[in-house]
This record gives C-alpha cells, structure tokens and sequence, in this order.
C-alpha cells in the first residue's frame, strides 16, 4: 500500500502559522508570531525613536516623552482591566455570548476612552511642568485614544489564539509610525511631528483591526448587555489595580525627574528607558509559552510544576546575565551609537538600568507561576510595593543624582519585589535555581572578561557585541549545558503538550 503523500513543504508552514490545528502547534505558533510582533514591531519602532531623538536633540525629545507619560500617567483608567477580561472570557464562550461580551466592554470602553481624553485636554496642563509639552498634549488625547482602542480590538483577536493578526495590527502600526515620522519629521523638525507620526501609524493598525474583527461590529446596541457591566468591573478590578500600580513604577521616573530637572535630562533618561524596555521584551516568550504548562500543573503536580519553574527561570538567567555585563561595560558606546554624543551623558544610568536585567528576567517568569496557582493577589501587593518604593526612592535619589538616582531607584524597586515574588512563589511550591546556573555565570564571566578586552582596545561596538555573543554561546556549547536544549523546547513545545520541561 502506498503511503499517504505529505503536503509540500509551503502548505505545512502554511498551516502551522496560520491555523490552530493542535494544542502543541497553537502554542508554538503563537510563540511565533508573539516574538514577530513584540521584537519584530518594536525594532520597526526602534528606528523612527532614534531619528526622533537625535533629530529633536535632547530637549525635544524629552518633551514629547514628558507629554507622552504624563497623558498615560493620568489616563490610567482608559483600560481597568477590560482587555484582560475579553481576552480571557471570549476564548471560553459560544458565538452569541462573545457578541453580548464585545458589545458591552466595547461601550465601557468608549465612555473610558471619553473621559480619558476630556482629562488630558481639560486638566493635563494644570500638572504639566516642562516648556512646550503643553501644545502637545492635544495630539497625545488622539494617540492615547487611538492605542485603547487598538488595544482592545486586539484582544478579540488574542483571545481567539490569532496571534498572527496580533502581529499584523502592530507591525503595520510601528511601520506607519516609521514612515509618518520620516515624513514628518523630516519636514517639520519639532516634537509635534513625531506626535502626528504616531497618530497615522495608530489610524492605520485600528483599520485592519476592525477589518478582522468586522463580524462583531453587526447589530452592536442589540447585544449590548447591561447586565454584564457590573460582572466585568468586578473581574477586572484585580487587573485595573495592577495595572495602575505598573504605570506607577514605569511613569513616576520620568515624572519626578521632569519636577526637578530639565526636559534635556527627561530626554536623555527617557532614551535610555526605550532601549532598557526593548530588552524587557525578551523573557515574554518563555513566560506565554509556559503559562499554559503552569496552569495545567499548578496544584495538581507539584513535583512537576518544580521541575518546569526551575528549568524556566533558568532558562532566562541565558538572557539577563550576559545582557546585564555587556550591558553595563558597554553603556557608553551603546548610548552614543544609538542616540548620538548629546546623549552620552545618560550611559551611567543606562548601566545601571541593564543591571535590572538580573532581576526583571526571571520576576516574568515567576509571576506566571504564581498566576497559575491563582494567587493574583500577591501580584497585586507586589505592584503596590513597586510602586509605592519607586516612588519615595526617586524623591530621595534624583535630587543629589538626577536620572543616575532614578536609575539606582529602580534596581532597588525592582531586587526588592523581584525578592518578595520568589519568597511567595516557596511557600506555594519551594524550587532552586541556582544548582542550574553555574554554566550559565562561568560563559557569562568569560564573556564579561573578553567584551571588557575589546572595549579598552576601542573595538567598533557592533563588533565587540557580535564577538560577545559568540564567546558566550562557544562557552555554553563547550560546558555542554543541557539548558540550550530547554530553550527550545520551551519557544518549540514536545510532542506532548503536557510534557514537563525537564
């Protein structure tokens, strides 16, 4: 009997980035296209800030920051936790129920969005504190707008384990925002130009999101369901308040620091976030990849759950350890190969921001554990910590240091918290990481001594990252570390979705 011929090869990768045909190919096919659309987007991005940053010198672009986190700072409601809950409960719902779910939280969200924007046009300006930021603050009302409303259409997509059209609204958002602000900027050299980029790149990721999602647009006031307002606000006030408490810790940075020093040092600071916050991005497929693991585990294999966690967390140590030493030898060069010399002045507080990476790292992927044994409330005491520290930590140090106290505030915040999440996650399912990580810190030293070689030999710094990267790897390879292999099991899951990482 012959065989069954196998599809060729362009109709299987076809199918596997396009259609959810098993529990194992949908997780990996969303990895996929997670990893597109946050690095993939965000590099797209990367280069309309660094031309906005070193076009707009260092005073221009801390105003257009400043307008940026102040708007978001008082706009933190825009979104009590709406997003979260359609995302989670559309994907347990029948066609009728995820009509009634969308047309409801779609009308919270507009009055939200209203509201939002009636207090940054109306009100922002009585709290803005930098020359200039005032005028902007209109164009923010949009983009702010704009962003809630993509945002929240994308959940249904989300929600649906369409990651791929996730991936297609902010890609084709960050490449208007790339071409706008070319454009724009290129005409007209002030903050306002960058502003109207993101406002057309906005208006064009909104349009294919209502494209995908036009079926649930039909008859909307007819499924508006008031009776699930006051079911909604009471499942996602646990999200609004974490939310809120997040803007808190990544807003009041740059806040404080525009009460007590110039928009040119807002700007050098906020330019060394952008990068910091790049990097941030890249624990975030190992934490989507084992949430669905974790939650299958949690309470029901402890032993199990252990053994995955430990591998997990371990597996991130790979990025931040050798993110971190590069990172902070190399804050100089990096600072001012990105951004220009006029940003130079901000590399001390950039090494000590590369620095969180040791800790922030693994925090994502304890946080997921401690998710999935439904324990949110210890996330939320966590934020409340962070943001509370953040906070009394930047009044203290920006005075006498300016952003390099800012920056020494928020590794403080951030070991603090990173140690209270690893004490709660213990006492749910006691795990040890550092038995794994002895490979891990040996290639990270010998990186560290080699990139530290190459800087004092004044080596171009894209060369000196490359030949980093090498050695570090080459030393894993040749300590044979069995944590490589985990890698990419977690980013490719086994055959058997339940299987445990070990």
């Amino acid at each position: 009997m012959e065989s069954e011929a196998r599809p060729p090869f362009s109709a299987r990768i076809k199918a596997f980035l396009f259609k959810n045909e098993s529990a194992k190919q949908t997780i990996a096919k969303n990895s996929f296209w997670l990893s597109v659309s946050n690095f993939g987007g965000r590099f797209i991005k990367a280069a309309i800030v660094i031309y906005g940053a070193r076009v707009l010198g260092t005073e221009g672009w801390g105003v257009f920051s400043y307008a940026i986190t102040l708007s978001g700072f008082l706009t933190l409601f825009m979104d009590p936790g709406l997003n979260g809950i359609l995302m989670r409960d559309i994907a347990k719902s029948d066609d009728e129920d995820r009509h009634k779910l969308f047309s409801t939280t779609f009308a919270m969200k507009i009055v939200l969005m209203l509201v939002g924007v009636g207090v940054i046009i109306f009100i922002a300006p009585f709290f803005s504190t930098l020359p200039g930021a005032k005028a902007l603050l209109p164009i923010v009302a949009i983009i702010l707008a704009l962003d809630t409303l993509r945002d929240f259409f994308t959940s249904v997509a989300r929600g649906m384990e369409h990651m791929e059209y996730d991936a297609a609204i902010f890609i084709l958002t960050n490449i208007g925002i790339l071409l706008f602000g070319f454009l724009f900027i290129t005409l007209v050299k002030a903050p306002s130009s960058l502003a109207w980029a993101y406002v057309g790149g906005d208006i064009l990721g909104i349009s294919l999101a209502i494209i995908i999602i036009r079926t649930y647009f039909k008859d909307l006031s007819r499924h508006f369901t008031s009776s699930l307002v006051s079911p909604v606000l009471k499942a996602a006030w646990p999200f609004a308040v974490t939310s809120a408490l997040g803007l808190l810790l990544t807003n009041a940075d740059i806040l404080i620091l525009s009460w007590m020093r110039s928009a040119s040092e807002v700007g050098i600071y906020s330019a060394a976030i952008r990068v910091v916050q790049v990097l941030y991005l890249v624990p975030t497929v190992i934490q989507f990849s084992t949430l669905p693991l974790f939650s299958r585990l949690a309470g029901k294999d402890n032993e199990r759950f252990r053994a995955a966690l430990e591998r997990a967390v371990s597996i991130v140590f790979i990025g931040s350890l050798p993110l971190a030493i590069g990172g902070f030898i190399l804050g100089t060069p990096i600072m001012t190969f990105i951004f220009g010399g006029a940003y130079a002045s901000g590399s001390l507080a950039f090494k000590i921001l590369m620095l969180t990476m040791i800790v922030d790292f693994p925090a994502t992927i304890v946080s997921n554990a401690i998710f999935a044994y439904n324990h949110q409330r210890s996330l939320i005491i966590t934020s409340a910590i962070a943001g509370a520290l953040n906070v009394a930590l930047d009044i203290i140090l920006i005075p006498p240091f300016g952003m390099t106290g800012s920056a020494i505030g928020t590794l403080i915040t951030q070991i603090v918290t990173n140690w209270y999440l690893w004490h709660i996650m213990k006492k749910l399912n006691y795990f040890e990481v550092a038995p794994h990580l002895k490979k891990i810190v040996f290639a990270s030293a010998a990186m560290g001594l080699v990139t530290l070689g190459l800087y004092f030999a004044h080596l171009n710094v894209i060369a000196t990252i490359v030949i980093s990267v090498i050695v570090f790897f080459g030393a894993l390879r040749l300590f044979r570390e069995p944590l490589l292999i985990e890698m990419k099991r977690l980013i490719f899951p086994t055959q058997d979705p339940a299987a445990p990482i070990v």
